[in-house]
């Protein structure tokens, strides 16, 4: 053969920046390997810590043992710590926990925890709630759990938007699960705001930064390319809408994989350009996966564009300071 015959077709690699890990996962992960660290195995956590499979994997294989109720602890193991999950749980976990004489450690996402005190405020204040997000979502649960049965109305959709009745004459509060499309948000609020000019919005806005930030990524790099990937789970919802937004900023192909095993090649087949990026519960180690696999195919080449920077970081639960600063101190 010749040497032409071995050559790699080039491929434009946009790397989306910022991508990956969040603050609040990064938090959630680490109070899950520090409470590992200082209480010893098992250590058990009320469903996925987050939505992805390797992450959850790699801290069971460390001990971690995930449940979806408490009630599937072992009687034997009532005494280890319990770790509650990144997306919130209602308030009736807590008060289960206690009730069990149980020790447990939040490991909710400061920013939804942020949208649960808004909640508790406008209940307060005699408002109507109304919550913009998805049913079934682990985060909407546990915002909708903050409250009586009732108290909170679910909206999903614009035409939700346009349906709803209020109940009272009270007036109205929206609050929205934080991982939402930030467009498709946009388009739910436009229309509340219509019919109910008085309605109260959150102060600062409920989707958090980097789901935000995420987003306006993808938006920058899908225009330039032909396909793009999202690195996540199916159950990650900032990942589904990462994959969305792709789609509709015009990407031809618009894929959402967990690991590179998962790649449909036929569908990039032949491409010149090949957006990339991660949900905010997805570990850099699968994006350099992915490129990995793009590179044994195509003569790749690296460019990341960049649209944000991050430097938030949020405090770790007062139980586990110690061993953090123990370890932090051990590293150095």
């Amino acid at each position: 053969m010749t040497e032409t015959s071995h050559k790699k077709p080039p491929l434009s690699l946009k790397l989306c920046a910022p991508r990956g890990f969040c603050a609040g996962v990064d938090r959630a992960i680490q109070i899950v390997e520090l409470a590992l660290e200082k209480y010893g195995r098992p250590v058990y956590v009320r469903h996925e810590i987050v939505h992805n499979k390797f992450v959850v994997d790699s801290l069971r294989a460390k001990g971690a043992v995930f449940v979806e109720e408490l009630d599937e602890i072992p009687q034997g193991d009532q005494d280890r710590p319990v770790i509650f999950s990144a997306h919130g749980v209602p308030k009736s976990v807590p008060a289960d926990a206690q009730n069990r004489n149980m020790f447990y450690l939040d490991a909710t996402c400061p920013l939804v925890s942020k949208v649960h005190k808004e909640a508790e405020i406008h209940h307060r204040r005699d408002r109507e709630i109304l919550l913009i997000g998805h049913k079934g979502h682990p985060e909407v649960i546990g915002t909708m759990g903050q409250l009586e049965d009732g108290a909170v109305t679910l909206i999903e959709t614009e035409q939700d938007a346009r349906s709803f009745q209020p109940r009272t004459e009270r007036q109205l509060a929206f609050i929205t699960q934080t991982t939402l499309s930030v467009d498709d948000t946009d388009g739910i609020v436009a229309i509340l705001k219509d019919r109910f000019p008085d309605i109260v919005a959150p102060h600062k806005e409920d989707i958090c930064y980097a789901t935000t930030n995420r987003q306006e990524a993808v938006k920058a790099v899908a225009p330039q390319v032909e396909a793009m990937i999202v690195v996540g789970a199916p159950n990650s919802s900032n990942s589904q809408r990462l994959r969305e937004v792709a789609e509709r900023s015009g990407c031809r192909v618009s894929a959402l994989v967990q690991r590179a095993s998962e790649i449909d090649w036929a569908k990039f087949d032949g491409i010149t350009s090949l957006g990339l990026t991660a949900g905010a519960s997805a570990p850099e180690l699968l994006v350099e996966e992915i490129i990995a696999a793009f590179s044994e195919r195509f003569d790749v080449s690296v460019d990341i564009v960049r649209t944000a920077e991050e430097t938030i970081a949020f405090n770790l639960p007062r139980e586990l300071r110690d061993v953090a600063l123990s370890s932090a101190s051990a590293a150095e």
